[in-house]
């Protein structure tokens, strides 16, 4: 039983260190300023649960540059 809690844990945490590490890495993508991504890391890495979903809700949405070909402007 308790075994079996342990691999659950160990489970939660890879998947939360996975998520954060996307987190991370999507914050220095964003066309953020430095002071702003070192900011957003910061506060993903201290709580990373709390982070994770602050950035998940707050975070930068689409993408920073549409398509500009007139191919992709036609409606």
């Amino acid at each position: 039983m308790f075994g079996e809690f342990v691999l659950l844990f160990i489970a939660l945490a890879a998947i939360i260190l996975l998520l954060d590490v996307w987190a991370i890495l999507s914050v220095y993508r964003s066309d953020k300023g430095v002071e702003s991504k070192a900011l957003w890391s910061l506060g993903i890495a201290l709580f990373p649960v709390l982070g994770l979903a602050v950035w998940g809700v707050l975070g930068p949405r689409g993408l920073a540059h549409p398509p500009s070909s007139p191919e992709h402007s036609k409606g």
